[in-house]
């Protein structure tokens, strides 16, 4: 009877130690359903409407380049699903925005297109869950291809939350890390969007050519230089104005105004109705703008 405990008890840890080790030998990981695909898509057109997007087409991916949602805006040419679908498969197998791939063959790496399944053109982003790639998102046809990444970004971003202190009142603190402000810049996009409920929102905003003339009417602009040069226009009147969004106007340039240049370390407010314009940049034209209604 000993001998059959000792032999019963050997054989209780050597299943043990075999589902340990099997256990050891299979990684979990998060994935990305219809619900957060349709998360994502909602993030991205709220982006597109913000933007006064022409149209466009999101398309959803999870981390195997499986289509898991689409949404194409009214007025998109058809190629757009197909092209949005492909930025979105490229994105999350290779792990990088597709613009990477698109400035690598622009600069003489062209061997890069014959690769299989691969659409390096502007506007993949992977979607990334604390610390994996879940999926990827990709946008076709708004009105620039940086309009299509900046669209992109703001889908992957859904899953992103900012770091927020805990306190009595949560929403009073938000802290973002170096790394994601840097993130943020790279490729111009939102930092803190308001959603809480505040009256205010944080753009990490970058130029690489000049704009349209716009005007907020309800924002005022709190504009604080980072890096580079701009000649900025406000006043005078929007030449060419048309209302794209409740609120907001833009037009091909200013007519009169005052005009002046603005560089590294300046801060210049623009207040809600007032129209402006940066008519010229030095790329890249790195700013922080806080809008505040």
């Amino acid at each position: 009877m000993k001998k059959f405990l000792i032999r019963a008890a050997l054989a209780l840890v050597i299943a043990a130690l075999a589902a340990d080790t099997a256990w050891a030998q299979v990684s979990s990981k998060k994935s990305l359903n219809l619900e957060g695909a349709r998360k994502v898509i909602a993030a991205s057109l709220a982006e597109a409407k913000r933007l006064s997007a022409p149209g466009g087409v999101v398309a959803v991916v999870d981390d195997g380049g499986n289509l898991v949602a689409l949404e194409r805006m009214d007025g998109t040419f058809t190629a757009g699903a197909n092209v949005s679908v492909g930025k979105a498969k490229t994105a999350v197998m290779f792990k990088r925005p597709t613009k990477f791939f698109e400035d690598v063959i622009k600069n003489g790496r062209t061997a890069m297109v014959a690769l299989p399944d691969f659409t390096p053109l502007q506007g993949g982003i992977p979607i990334e869950y604390e610390g994996q790639i879940i999926g990827g998102v990709g946008v076709s046809g708004a009105a620039s291809a940086q309009q299509d990444e900046e669209i992109a970004i703001a889908g992957a971003n859904a899953f992103k939350t900012p770091n927020v202190t805990a306190n009595a009142d949560a929403r009073s603190v938000s802290y973002f890390d170096a790394k994601d402000v840097k993130a943020a810049f790279d490729k111009g996009s939102v930092l803190f969007d308001g959603s809480d409920g505040s009256n205010y929102m944080v753009h990490a905003s970058r130029r690489e050519k000049p704009g349209m003339a716009e005007v907020h009417a309800q924002d005022t602009d709190v504009i604080y230089v980072l890096d580079g040069a701009a000649t900025f226009v406000t006043g005078g009147s929007v030449v060419e104005g048309k209302e794209v969004a409740a609120g907001e106007t833009r037009g091909s340039s200013i007519d009169g105004g005052e005009t002046r240049q603005l560089k590294r370390g300046d801060v210049i407010t623009v207040a809600a109705g007032t129209p402006h314009w940066f008519k010229e940049v030095s790329a890249p034209f790195l700013y922080y703008v806080v809008k505040v209604r």
